[in-house]
């Protein structure tokens, strides 16, 4: 049941992150937070297929550093490449 708390750590940090970085309005209100839920998720399964119990720390920590770690500069790449990518596409429809 202590990887519901994973999946909720996860999920947190992808909201924050989506709320909290530019670009908000280019890139899906859920996807960060999903991204994020499942690293998390995944982050605690792999540990507890490898031996780690919940008495350690480590199973804690990095359920919570891996989704931050990944997320943020998952968020940052995604609105870099979608503003390059609009501004392609308004220049090659002729908008600007």
């Amino acid at each position: 049941m202590d990887i519901l708390l994973a999946f909720l750590f996860g999920a947190a940090v992808g909201v924050i992150a989506h709320v909290a970085l530019p670009g908000r309005e280019r890139r899906g209100m859920l996807l960060l937070p999903m991204l994020g839920t499942l690293l998390g998720g995944a982050v605690w399964l792999l540990l507890t297929w490898l031996g780690v119990t919940t008495e350690n720390p480590l199973i804690w920590v990095l359920s919570i550093v891996v989704p931050a770690v990944v997320v943020v500069p998952t968020a940052i790449i995604l609105g870099r490449v979608r503003e390059a990518h609009d501004a392609r596409e308004r220049s090659r429809l002729k908008l600007v």
